[in-house]
C-alpha cells in the first residue's frame, strides 16, 4: 500500500510530458530558481525550527519536571493532549492573536485611536511560520525529556547540592547528559516533521514562503505539472529518509 504509489511517484518523476523515459525533469527542476528557494527555505526553516524546539523545550521540561508549581502534573498531561491537536488548529489560533485582524492589532488600534491594520504584521512572513512552527513542535522534544527526567535518579541531583553545586551546573554535568537521548530523539522528530510541514505554511498565509511541499502542491494542483511535481517529492523523500539514515547510524554509534 506505500511501495506502490511511492513507486508510481518515482516512475512518473522521470517520464516527461512528452513521452518516454527521461531524466530532464530532474535537470528542469533543478535548474529552476523556484526549486533552490524552496529548498533553502525548507531547510533554515525546519533547522531554526528544530533549533528553538530544543532550547524551549528544554527549558520548559526542567521547569515541569524539577520546578513544583501549582497545576505542574496538569500541564504535564496537557502536553500529551497538545500532541494530539492538528497544525493548522495552532496557525490558526497564532492568527486569531498575531493575524492582520487578530486581538494584538485590535488592542493597540483601540489604544491608541490609530486607524490600519496595527504593527503585527509579522505572521505571513518567514518568522511567523518559524513561531508556528516552534509553537506546535516543541511539545514533541518536551514529551522524551519528561520521560527522561522521570527516570532521572534524584539522589544524583541531591548528591550535587549538597557538594555546592548551583543549579545551571548541575543542569550542565548531571541533567543535560542524561537528557541527550531525549533530545537527539526529540530533535531529529521535529526536523523531519518540519521538512514535510504543509499546513502551517498554508494557514499562515505566507505567500512569499515557498517550502518543498507547497512547491509539490503547486507543481500538481495549480499547475498540473506532475513530473516536475514528482521530481520535488522523490527530493523531499530522498532528504527525509536520508536524515532518518544518518540519525539511525549517530544513535547506533553513539551506543543511545
Amino acid at each position: 500500500m506505500f511501495l506502490y504509489p511511492l513507486g508510481l511517484v518515482v516512475q512518473q518523476s522521470v517520464q516527461p510530458d512528452t513521452g518516454g523515459t527521461s531524466l530532464q525533469p530532474y535537470a528542469d527542476v533543478f535548474a529552476s530558481e523556484a526549486f533552490r528557494d524552496a529548498l533553502g527555505t525548507t531547510v533554515w526553516l525546519a533547522v531554526g525550527a528544530t533549533v528553538g524546539c530544543l532550547v524551549l523545550g528544554f527549558v520548559l521540561a526542567l521547569v515541569i519536571a524539577f520546578v513544583p508549581f501549582p497545576g505542574g502534573k496538569a500541564v504535564a498531561r496537557f502536553i500529551d493532549v497538545f500532541l494530539s491537536f492538528p497544525s493548522f488548529l495552532i496557525t490558526l489560533a497564532l492568527l486569531f492573536i498575531y493575524g492582520t485582524k487578530g486581538m494584538a492589532n485590535g488592542l493597540w488600534t483601540d489604544a491608541t485611536g490609530s486607524g490600519g491594520d496595527g504593527p503585527f504584521q509579522f505572521l505571513t512572513t518567514p518568522w511567523g511560520v518559524l513561531l508556528a512552527e516552534i509553537t506546535y513542535f516543541t511539545p514533541f522534544v518536551m514529551r522524551p525529556l519528561l520521560a527522561a527526567f522521570s527516570q532521572l535518579d534524584t539522589a544524583q541531583l541531591e548528591v550535587a547540592s549538597s557538594l555546592g553545586a548551583r543549579p545551571a551546573r548541575i543542569v550542565r554535568k548531571v541533567i543535560l547528559p542524561e537528557a541527550l537521548p531525549a533530545l537527539a530523539a526529540g530533535g531529529s522528530l521535529v526536523l523531519v516533521m518540519c521538512l514535510n510541514e504543509f499546513g502551517i505554511v498554508l494557514f499562515t498565509g505566507a505567500k512569499g514562503v515557498t517550502t518543498l511541499p507547497t512547491l509539490i502542491y503547486g507543481k500538481a494542483m495549480l499547475e498540473s505539472d506532475y513530473p516536475a511535481a514528482c521530481v520535488v517529492a522523490v527530493v523531499n523523500i530522498a532528504i527525509s529518509v536520508g536524515l532518518y539514515g544518518l540519525y539511525r547510524v549517530v544513535s547506533r554509534r553513539a551506543g543511545a
